[in-house]
């Protein structure tokens, strides 16, 4: 068991959405957008899209964000798909997380469903 005291900090969506890409890189996600939804949909500021090589990854990615967020003092809302490890979906009310295998990612094409939504650097 682990122990960790922690401050709840207060992070705007976009710097909680390039934590959670640097979250996600530390777990060697592949291929991590940030995309800044707020012009093309009501439901989310932020989404951060990663892949996974494995079921195996996928649910280390998905674990190591929801640790380094519980770190950082933030809750996760909602969470989905980890038993399964194929795409986990983390959900923070601000910022969206979509951790795919690499054919469930091509196959929903999230990247191409929301191209009209601005890129944003997060490294």
């Amino acid at each position: 068991m682990r122990f960790v005291i922690t401050k709840l900090v207060s992070f705007t969506a976009r710097k909680l959405a390039k934590l959670i890409a640097h979250f996600a890189s530390n777990k060697k996600a592949e291929d991590i957008v940030v995309l800044d939804m707020r012009k093309v949909a009501n439901f989310c500021d932020y989404f951060v899209i990663c892949s996974g090589n494995s079921d195996r990854q996928i649910k280390a990615i998905a674990k190591g964000i929801e640790e380094g967020l519980y770190d950082q003092g933030q809750s996760v809302r909602h969470k989905q798909g980890l038993n399964e490890g194929r795409w986990v979906v983390i959900d923070l009310g601000t910022v969206v997380v979509h951790v795919f295998d690499k054919e469930r990612r091509e196959f929903y094409g999230l990247d191409y469903l929301w191209q009209e939504a601005k890129h944003v650097n997060w490294s």
